[in-house]
């Protein structure tokens, strides 16, 4: 954003730091009606409407009808239980949606205390002087003090589609020098005083619409509804066929009834939804924490598929931490110090009055800053800018009018492009020759190079040409900038080529500096550098170009948009990074657009799926280790889900093949479910990444979460595990065990296993053991579940509610082991055809 005060002599304070916090405690926050939040009353009604829970009510009435007030109570007890859970976790997962959204609360350049400051624009207050430029919205209504050719897109709020013109003095509308909140900057820039904030602003007034804005579901969301909705109507229909094969059996409605009801409860996978809510809140929430604001959840779904990442190198490749490090003129080259030559010292003014007076473009910030310093004091006091010639895609230079005080010539500063300025100075081919020479050796070195001109203008006012062309400028020299790479970026580079990520680097730099900067970097095929223009041909070339090139200079907004055209023409999966108005195209059209939080503006910000929060790339590479893990733990938790449920619905079903009593009660579903819903959500979302999570290629866009190899795998573990149960259950009936006591080690059995599913699939694809991965979660739940289970199956009186007695020993020892036993002759193999691999 390059913002200031152009065409005034009087520049504004703005407010105290001390004024402004006793003006927002007065006025409150500048924030337009929020979206409605769950508070704990809402998440508690939508928690009572789960169907788990709806059929641990309607089993707990059963158990009223069948004169067992003891087993109502205890299955009442244990929804409280279930509740309380559930709502922890979908507590924690509101309240990182909110973090998010606090992280992702716009950003707005104020004046305080006399000074130019980034806040957060809820901060904002009535009389704050604020600075608006190309690419930002309006964060308050506000009356325009000062502007430059500002024009604004005000299409949200009046339905208009054509841009309007502000300034600071109105000819015409009375309004023309106001601008609302949440209006566009889409040229210009200038500053204005903060007239109203929040509710009390335009769009405050008709705002209430935000509140029904809802997220639209992702594919993978999608994908996770439908399996509930076919798992869901597979359970109810099995446990519908499984009451009347109790009653045909056994006789009895009630018995019957409870036993259709326990079956559904074992059957429902209503931990799917959940898993996702938060696994995607939590797992945006600690990409946040690492500076990466995931604004689309989808975006989390498409970064383990990322197969190009396109980067700018400004700021996101280097630090955008500028410095002058060059001055060359026609007779002299020199690094600046303390003394420099008049012609020196003329360059570095020349430049610096070609630059706003409150620069925040870093190149411009270090020539302020140089200029401050080194060259002969200017007296800008009492110096008027009369006119500002902007840049443009078509004149890569900035001009600036200057009147002084008691002269009748402006004077005329410019800096831009070498090769701009060398045409606008009409250089003869042999000192355009030179010059140009000059720049390539300063590029070659990773500078950034730009030049300087001057003239006087002794006409009229008036008579100012219509574009910087009109001007006859004198050469002035070249400076030469020194932006460093920033540090962990090489690093970055080779762990994203080595994840199969190709890199590629686009800027608006020069030729060499563009070669330069990526051989530093490490990028592959780093020499091969061309210019932005070849992006420009069509058919073949284009395809060629984009297939082989990782390097690209003199690029501009609408190149980027025809090389994320190209790459997904060509099957790649692209993530592409951007911080202008006109990056905005591109970054719509890649799968993963990422935008400059501190430097974007916001049109980018809005167009883009993930924002910077530190604008760096080891943050994008780090974001795309982050969208494998979590893609890979939401697999984990899948599989674990769809096999736990296998046994138990086996479990469920076992007595009507055998002609038994019930084995498995509506109590014991409840125990299983506080094992399996902290595990689904707390332990896997937990799961550190496996080691060899950035060496493999990229996942194939139309790999389905719920494949065919998940699906068959998942149900194969669940058959092995109800297999073992099934050799215990046969045991004991062989030695002719109590109900009570075989109830007790088929539940022994199904628990066993149930952890083990959990160990097997908390490996899954890593390459180290299960115990040498830190998870304190899994710890928690295991421990927890072994000493409960000990308690209940070995003790009479904690067991009693569960209708249990203690087995026999050798027996329990069998359900302990059999389970662990048969899981780890699955996990063996597959560690053999593993390492076969």
């Amino acid at each position: 954003m390059n913002a200031g005060d152009h065409n005034s002599t009087a520049q504004p304070h703005g407010l105290s730091s001390t004024e402004a916090a006793r003006r927002q405690q007065q006025d409150g926050p500048n924030l337009l009606p929020q979206p409605d939040r769950r508070n704990w009353l809402r998440i508690i009604w939508s928690v009572l409407r789960e169907p788990m829970l709806l059929l641990l009510v309607g089993a707990a009435g059963i158990y009223l009808l069948l004169g067992d007030p003891q087993e109502a109570t205890i299955l009442g007890a244990s929804v409280v239980l279930v509740i309380a859970l559930t709502v922890y976790q979908e507590h924690k997962s509101e309240r990182a949606l909110q973090a998010l959204r606090d992280l992702s609360s716009p950003r707005a350049c104020v004046l305080r205390d006399g000074e130019t400051r980034w806040v957060a624009a809820r901060e904002l207050v009535v009389g704050d002087v604020i600075l608006v430029a190309e690419g930002d919205r309006v964060p308050a209504d506000a009356r325009v003090l000062d502007a430059n050719e500002m024009m604004l897109d005000e299409s949200m709020l009046t339905g208009e589609s054509v841009p309007v013109r502000r300034s600071a003095t109105p000819k015409g509308e009375q309004d023309e020098n106001l601008i609302h909140a949440s209006t566009l900057v889409v040229a210009g820039h200038g500053t204005a005083e903060v007239m109203a904030v929040g509710s009390n602003t335009a769009v405050g007034q008709i705002g209430m619409a935000l509140r029904t804005l809802r997220t639209p579901p992702t594919p993978m969301q999608l994908e996770i509804r439908r399996a509930v909705i076919l798992f869901a109507a597979l359970g109810l229909g099995s446990s519908a066929l499984m009451t009347l094969l109790y009653v045909a059996v056994h006789g009895g409605w009630l018995q019957g009834l409870l036993a259709g009801i326990t079956l559904a409860m074992a059957n429902i996978p209503e931990e799917f939804p959940i898993v996702l809510t938060v696994f995607l809140a939590l797992g945006a929430w600690r990409m946040a924490r690492h500076k990466a604001l995931v604004r689309r959840a989808p975006a989390i779904e498409a970064l383990g598929s990322v197969t190009v990442l396109c980067t700018d190198k400004t700021g996101t490749l280097t630090e955008n931490r500028m410095s002058v490090a060059e001055l060359v003129t026609d007779e002299e080259r020199a690094v600046p110090a303390d003394v420099l030559s008049p012609a020196m010292r003329a360059l570095l003014a020349c430049a610096d009055l070609a630059s706003p007076d409150r620069p925040f473009d870093p190149m411009e910030q270090a020539i302020h800053a140089s200029a401050t310093r080194l060259s002969e004091p200017l007296p800008r006091e009492g110096w008027q800018r009369l006119h500002e010639y902007p840049l443009s895609r078509e004149l890569l230079a900035v001009t600036h009018a200057w009147r002084q005080p008691n002269a009748s010539a402006l004077q005329i500063m410019c800096k831009g492009a070498p090769e701009t300025i060398a045409d606008l100075c009409g250089l003869t081919s042999e000192h355009r020759a030179a010059v140009l020479a000059q720049v390539d050796e300063m590029a070659s070195r990773g500078l950034r190079v730009l030049a300087a001109a001057s003239t006087a203008w002794n006409e009229d006012v008036t008579r100012l040409p219509l574009t910087a062309r009109g001007f006859r400028l004198e050469w002035r020299g070249l400076i030469g900038l020194a932006d460093p790479l920033r540090a962990g970026v090489r690093e970055a580079v080779d762990e994203a080529q080595a994840a199969g990520v190709r890199v590629i680097m686009l800027t608006g730099d020069h030729l060499e500096t563009a070669r330069a900067i990526a051989t530093q970097a490490g990028l592959a095929n780093s020499g091969a550098v061309v210019l932005g223009s070849e992006l420009a041909r069509e058919g073949a070339a284009l395809a060629s170009r984009a297939r082989e090139t990782n390097v690209f200079a003199r690029v501009q907004p609408d190149h980027k948009l025809r090389l994320v055209e190209a790459l997904k023409r060509d099957g790649q999966v692209v993530a592409m990074t951007g911080d202008g108005v006109n990056d905005a195209p591109a970054l719509t059209a890649a799968h993963v657009g990422v935008a400059m939080g501190e430097r974007g503006t916001d049109v980018a910000r809005e167009a883009a799926s993930i924002v910077l929060l530190d604008d760096n790339f080891v943050t994008v590479v780090r974001a795309i280790r982050h969208g494998r893990v979590i893609y890979d733990n939401i697999v984990r938790a899948i599989r674990y889900i769809l096999a736990v449920h296998v046994p138990i619905t086996g479990l469920a079903l076992l007595p009507l093949l055998f002609g038994g009593p019930l084995m498995l009660l509506p109590l014991h579903v409840v125990f299983l479910q506080l094992i399996i819903d902290p595990v689904s959500t707390l332990v896997f979302e937990r799961e550190p990444a496996a080691p060899d999570v950035m060496q493999r290629p990229p996942r194939s866009p139309s790999r389905r979460l719920l494949d065919m190899r998940t699906l068959f795998g998942s149900l194969g573990q669940g058959l092995a595990v109800f297999v073992a149960v099934v050799a215990i259950y046969v045991l004991g009936r062989v030695d002719e065990v109590s109900a009570a006591q075989l109830a007790a080690l088929s539940f022994t059995a199904l628990v066993i296993g149930n952890l083990g599913l959990i160990v097997v699939n908390r490996a899954g694809a890593a390459q180290r053991h299960w115990w040498q991965q830190s998870n304190p979660a899994f710890w928690i739940v295991t421990l927890s579940a072994l000493g409960l289970l000990f308690l209940i199956t070995r003790f009479e009186g904690p067991g009693r509610p569960f209708r249990f007695a203690p087995p026999p020993l050798n027996l329990y020892l069998a359900a302990l082991l059999l389970p662990l036993l048969v899981l780890g002759l699955i996990e063996g193999w597959r560690g053999m055809r593993r390492r076969r691999a």
